[in-house]
């Protein structure tokens, strides 16, 4: 799979969360992941449309450090990191991280998002960049 391009912005006046708005020309599913009061969590999956954005976390943010993990519906863009979490084929909502595989659960390589402890953060997911195969 293709790596994809991520772009993120500081705070947003008009509303405080953690949003993810999808620049693609495809559905894209996502998954999350932070640090709790309980220890680390990961949830997913949110559907997010071509062209559209939605809040995964509302309300002011309470983690400094959040990991995403995106791909799309077409499985021609993902985007991803080097912090592993637990996912779930399905909607899920999973408590730590430890030993996905022997838990029922796949392992993913999630981005780690440094919000600065921002009230609220907004990542855009952007199509993989087109290599250029014409020739004169």
């Amino acid at each position: 799979m293709t790596l994809a391009g991520l772009a993120f912005f500081g705070a947003d006046d008009a509303r405080a969360d953690f949003r993810v708005c999808n620049g693609t020309a495809n559905l894209v599913g996502v998954a999350i992941g932070y640090r709790a009061e309980a220890g680390w969590t990961s949830e997913g999956w949110w559907r997010i449309p071509a062209e559209t954005c939605k809040p995964l976390i509302t309300g002011q943010l309470k983690s400094r450090y959040y990991y995403l993990y995106a791909e799309d519906a077409n499985g021609e863009a993902r985007w991803a990191g080097e912090i592993d979490l637990c996912v779930a084929e399905n909607e899920f909502r999973i408590a730590g991280v430890s030993e996905c595989l022997k838990r029922g659960y796949q392992r993913m390589g999630f981005r780690e998002f440094d919000t600065g402890e921002q009230e609220s953060w907004m990542v855009q997911l952007t199509e993989p960049p087109r290599s250029n195969t014409e020739t004169e």
